[in-house]
């Protein structure tokens, strides 16, 4: 079937989610609500009569039109109803309109690709399933992760659901914000709308550490969404750090979630601190790829680099 662009006043919305939603490879970045909020007026590739779907999530700069994997979207690529193998992924990437000079996104764990046309870069997620009693999961916990936790017991942390939207974003900005270089505004205004959404929706939740002088040390937003608890969130203050304030946070999520079938999902990382964390808990590695396209001259690709 031929693969269409079309452009967002041309995309049926409607189909649009319940592709996303027949998909094989479901994940909630995919829904248009969430697109909208993370990359206004996306763009897409369209198979068939929406039975296989891949966003296209643009910017422009200088002139130039490029496609950018938008923040707090770990994953995108190609969604399907019917199975999604290697030609398929490089099919879709093929058609990608070449007025886009410049491409970097993620795919997500199940678009598999083995072309050597493509850039391609590993990044690693993590995943716990949580099928199996509190008991058991816990007993997969590494030696570091559970001293972490009776520290964090012993300083007397507590947790709590009672915080606000804008107390965590603020969390966030002074804790993570300003460490990264470049954050904008605009980033953060995204995040309010993004959490404020999931929690009008009733489907995300705000977990907050104290320490035993009532002060807010940390905190987690988890998305909750059909079989899946994603941590899109976490955060911590420099005392948070210290009395591993977000490892009681995760371990009471898989305790209240344990024994269902639903999976916990880290969020990355291929930084080697939060990698060990997430493994800390028995997740496990899962691989997506992440894909460079430069359609630019080659004068212009000296002054990029």
């Amino acid at each position: 079937m031929k693969i269409r662009y079309l452009k967002h006043k041309e995309i049926d919305i409607k189909k649009w989610n319940i592709s996303i939603a027949r998909s094989v490879n479901e994940i909630v970045y995919a829904n248009s609500w969430y697109l909208d909020i993370v990359s206004e007026n996306w763009d897409a590739l369209v198979e068939g009569d929406y039975e296989s779907v891949m966003p296209l999530t643009h910017k422009k700069k200088y002139g130039i039109q490029y496609l950018a994997q938008p923040d707090y979207t770990q994953q995108l690529g190609v969604f399907s109803s019917k199975k999604i193998d290697a030609v398929l992924v490089e099919k879709f990437l093929r058609a990608i309109p070449k007025k886009y000079k410049i491409v970097q996104i993620k795919l997500n764990t199940i678009n598999k690709i083995e072309s050597d046309i493509f850039d391609l870069k590993p990044n690693a997620n993590f995943h716990l399933d949580l099928i199996e009693p509190y008991e058991i999961l816990q007993k997969k916990y590494s030696k570091n992760t559970k001293r972490n936790l009776n520290q964090a017991k012993k300083h007397g942390i507590y947790l709590s659901k009672g915080i606000t939207t804008n107390e965590l974003v603020k969390l966030f900005v002074e804790n993570v914000g300003d460490t990264l270089i470049g954050m904008k505004k605009s980033q953060y205004d995204i995040l309010r709308r993004l959490i404020a959404f999931f929690l009008k929706n009733n489907l995300g939740k705000i977990y907050a550490a104290y320490d035993s002088s009532n002060t807010l040390c940390g905190a987690v937003f988890f998305i909750l969404a059909k079989k899946k608890i994603t941590s899109l969130i976490t955060v911590s203050s420099p005392e948070g750090k210290k009395n591993k304030s977000v490892f009681l946070i995760f371990d009471h999520i898989i305790k209240l979630y344990s024994e269902k079938h639903m999976t916990l999902d880290f969020e990355g990382s291929n930084i080697p601190g939060i990698a060990r964390f997430n493994k800390g808990f028995g997740a496990t590695a899962c691989e997506y790829m992440g894909v460079n396209i430069n359609r630019l001259p080659w004068i212009l690709r000296i002054f990029k680099k």
